[in-house]
């Protein structure tokens, strides 16, 4: 066992605090956050910050465990030889152990328009700027929600549900993770709110302009405020730090979510590539990855072998309005079933989950080591894709995965 372990956690969000604050279960590990802001975002209610409903910043003291030394600021480059962290305002951060949870944002758009006239909405600055533009516009003022994925549909409901004109722009599917039930509640609540929903072929957007959005079969969608909720990127400071990335720029790891060129390094959240096979993004993967993460970082410690990634999903929840949800349920290994609840049973429903999350870092914070969901089995799936993706030379690779 190390003596004196210092602990660095860069990133601020759902993964980040788990993980920062399980690793505070060992007196003898010296914990460091940082963050580009000081306070936790609950990302996943955004669309309510943006609609005025809520404000999605909370105190850090709410989640994060008193031991736990926070530094505000970005992190520009990581030198993993020298087991240091270069800081954007000059300073260094030194670490023996480095937790990877940087998370993601908007993906940069590249419909023409659409960085200078649309809004995206993944940040709390992001969101912030979208609540001041809705202000400033008339009640009446037509807006356009691009992108049907949780977050236009999310924020699409939760503006009509006030009053306002709403266009939702799937270019696609509505609610592409939702069994084909969970889609037809979601559209039936967005015809009693009065949206209009544009998909299907010829509806993909190829331009914004500061008034209009225009579609790829000629129609042109009068528009005083574009939301843009069109995909997440995630930052690329593994790629700029020399270390192994998948396509998109998440760190590649292990299935114990150690990086693949340096054992000192594990990542969770949306910026981790466990096997190069991502977890969907959302906090019910942050979460459990979070606490493994600290788990592997603590058996590292030890000199133990760290265990492998045991990942369940429950499904997907979508808030549609203050007075209507829907909570589709999934396989454990994340594909959609039938079943659902919807209504103000389905919007009860989501409130609980987002309120849960906060208390579930609030609980790990007083008894870091108490959290037990990432030890609920995801079952065999994941093993199996393995094989798949790697062939019969991945066999000694996902024995882990199946451990």
């Amino acid at each position: 066992m190390a003596d004196g372990t210092e602990a660095v956690v860069i990133g601020g969000g759902y993964a980040g605090i788990m993980a920062a604050n399980r690793l505070t279960s060992r007196s003898d590990v010296a914990v460091t956050l940082i963050n580009p802001r000081p306070n936790f975002v609950e990302r996943i209610r955004l669309h309510q910050l943006a609609g005025g409903t809520y404000d999605a910043a909370r105190d850090y003291r709410d989640v994060l465990a008193p031991t736990v030394r926070t530094v505000v600021g970005t992190v520009e480059r990581i030198d993993a030889p020298g087991r240091s962290l270069a800081l954007a305002d000059g300073s260094t951060v030194g670490y023996d152990r480095l937790v990877y949870t940087v998370g993601s944002g908007s993906a940069a758009p590249d419909v023409p328009g659409a960085a200078e006239h649309a809004r995206p909405l993944a940040s709390l600055e992001e969101a912030r700027r979208l609540r001041s533009a809705l202000q400033d516009a008339p009640a009446s003022a037509p807006v356009t929600v691009v992108g049907a994925g949780p977050t236009g549909i999310e924020t699409a409901t939760e503006l009509a549900e006030q009053g306002r004109r709403v266009t939702l722009v799937c270019g696609g599917v509505m609610g592409p993770y939702l069994h084909r039930r969970g889609r037809r509640t979601v559209a039936r609540r967005m015809a009693e709110l009065g949206v209009a929903v544009l998909r299907g072929p010829g509806t993909s957007v190829v331009e914004v302009t500061a008034g209009a959005v225009r579609l790829g079969d000629g129609r042109e969608v009068p528009s005083r405020v574009t939301v843009w909720s069109v995909g997440f990127a995630v930052p690329d400071l593994a790629a700029r730090s020399g270390l192994s990335t998948d396509g998109d720029g998440r760190l590649l790891t292990d299935e114990t979510l150690t990086s693949v060129d340096d054992e000192r390094i594990v990542a969770a959240g949306d910026s981790a590539a466990p096997s190069g096979m991502p977890l969907r993004m959302s906090c019910q993967a942050a979460l459990p990855l979070g606490a493994r993460a600290a788990d592997t970082v603590l058996s590292r410690i030890d000199g133990k072998r760290p265990g492998p990634l045991n990942q369940a999903f429950a499904g997907q929840c979508i808030s549609l309005g203050r007075h209507g949800g829907i909570f589709q349920f999934a396989h454990r290994y994340d594909v959609a079933v039938g079943f659902h609840i919807r209504g103000r049973l389905g919007a009860r429903v989501k409130e609980k989950v987002c309120r849960g999350t906060v208390e579930h870092m609030a609980d790990e914070a007083r008894a870091p080591g108490s959290y037990r969901l990432h030890r609920i089995s995801g079952g065999p799936e994941r093993a199996r894709r393995l094989r798949a993706a790697q062939g019969a030379d991945g066999a000694a690779a996902t024995a882990a995965a199946e451990a």
